[in-house]
């Protein structure tokens, strides 16, 4: 083959002087926008957590960790593992990292322990969003979608089971220290001191272990329920430390009450999108219909949204700087009397009080409205309007493309991380990086603000 029939190739070939990393990449890379947005936020509350002199290694620049986690979460890329190998394999890691590559327990460790400070970030990232004009408060839709929990379902237990399960140990733990005890008297007197200082059997070892972490369930299970009927007590002008209705002062779960030993936070939720059971929680997200951008975020344990109305509406008004959509719509189950007239006077609201299948046509009522009806009848009749459809009808528009994008586009479908107040903070972050890449895209710089 003659010479100079293809472009040179010469894998082993040096370079004569050393590349910019910023020459890698196109200038509107989505990797020189995250740089520039981290460079803005105000990171003091990180940077506050390290003592300078410290002595052993300097740790990595948080400015470069806090960008290199954002860009990882806003590309799909969520295990710490996968971040460090892309800090070797992926070209936008590498510029992102200046060619730097921390290992997988140092890019864990950094976001364990600065979570929250990382989850803050959110109303900083909203606060661009004002700016840029991608926030208008005109109309917001308020859903939420259920994320599996870094557990199995399988791993969960019912308060009826632990029960019976319990009493099943005792009998067999009893048993095996009969049996135990029994074998020892027919040892010799070397033998049976030296079984003394051993361990216990492995399977006498395991049944104990086993009872103790359902003793533990049992007992996590009981003080929630007797939390909810003093919580119920109170929120009836009663006396929370009054007998229950069955005669005694103390409540009890519902057989069916489950509880996870791999994350007890989490809930055995209905997954309407599958139609199954899922071991989850329950991410909430307010979306503002100019840009679908996310003006409010939280996460609950609870496996209905009948009392996320309300705190929902308050998380939002904190974020904005005390300010109220105009509208507001979500589903029917976000409806609560209480929570709805909170707010009525505040904001416009459009909430169903049934469920409508999606293209539903819904005939709108005619006449005058009839005289006596209650609060939730009226806001029925109010949706189901012909104005009240229209308005209503934008709320699948609006607050349903994010979780698509969240879940399908960047794959997003079960947290890393165990217990609320964790999974809360990681929620955050997604929802952070959500809102980045919505600024990303509507064209506006760093350079504007």
């Amino acid at each position: 083959m003659r010479e100079g029939t293809f472009r040179s190739y010469q894998p082993d070939q040096p370079y004569l002087l050393p590349p910019r990393l910023d020459e890698w990449l196109p200038d509107d890379h989505l990797v020189y926008f995250v740089r520039d947005v981290v460079e803005s936020l105000d990171l003091k509350a990180i940077y506050s957590d390290y003592q300078l002199g410290e002595g052993g290694r300097p740790p990595y620049e948080p400015r470069m960790m806090v960008a290199l986690v954002l860009y990882a979460y806003a590309v799909g890329v969520f295990s710490s593992r996968k971040i460090e190998r892309a800090c070797w394999e992926s070209v936008p890691f590498r510029v992102l990292s200046v060619d730097q590559h921390p290992d997988h327990a140092t890019i864990a460790a950094f976001r364990k322990r600065h979570l929250k400070e990382l989850g803050l970030l959110f109303n900083q990232v909203l606060k661009l969003c004002q700016r840029a004009g991608l926030v208008k408060l005109g109309d917001v839709a308020l859903d939420s979608t259920k994320v599996k929990a870094n557990a199995s379902k399988h791993k969960a237990m019912s308060y009826g089971r632990m029960l019976k399960s319990e009493l099943q140990l005792k009998d067999e733990i009893a048993a095996l220290l009969k049996r135990a005890q029994h074998e020892d008297e027919e040892e010799d007197e070397r033998q049976r001191r030296k079984g003394k200082d051993e361990q216990l059997p492995e399977e006498l070892r395991r049944r104990q272990t086993r009872l103790a972490k359902i003793r533990e369930a049992k007992a996590a299970l009981e003080a929630e329920a007797q939390e909810k009927a003093e919580e119920e007590a109170r929120r009836k002008g009663g006396d929370p430390g009054a007998p229950s209705a069955q005669g005694h002062g103390e409540a009890k779960p519902a057989e069916k009450a489950q509880r996870n030993f791999t994350d007890p936070q989490s809930r055995i939720m209905v997954d309407k999108s599958s139609n199954s059971f899922v071991q989850a929680y329950n991410c909430q997200a307010a979306v503002d219909g100019k840009a679908q951008v996310i003006v409010a975020a939280a996460v609950t344990q609870e496996t209905n949204d009948s009392r996320q109305l309300h705190p929902m509406l308050e998380r939002l008004k904190a974020n904005v700087r005390g300010k109220l959509p105009r509208r507001l719509t979500a589903d029917s189950g976000y409806y609560n009397g209480e929570h709805v007239q909170s707010f009525e006077k505040k904001v416009d609201l459009y909430i169903a009080t049934e469920q409508f299948r999606h293209g539903e046509r819904v005939p709108p009522p005619r006449g005058r409205i009839p005289i006596g009806l209650s609060k939730k009848q009226l806001m029925g009749r109010k949706v189901r309007s012909a104005q009240g459809q229209r308005i209503y009808g934008k709320r699948k528009q609006i607050v349903e493309p994010v979780f698509g994008q969240i879940k399908e586009a960047r794959r997003f479908r079960q947290f890393l991380l165990r217990g609320l107040q964790n999974v809360h903070g990681e929620w955050q972050m997604v929802c952070t990086t959500h809102n980045l890449l919505k600024l990303f895209r509507s064209g506006w710089r760093c350079s504007e603000a």
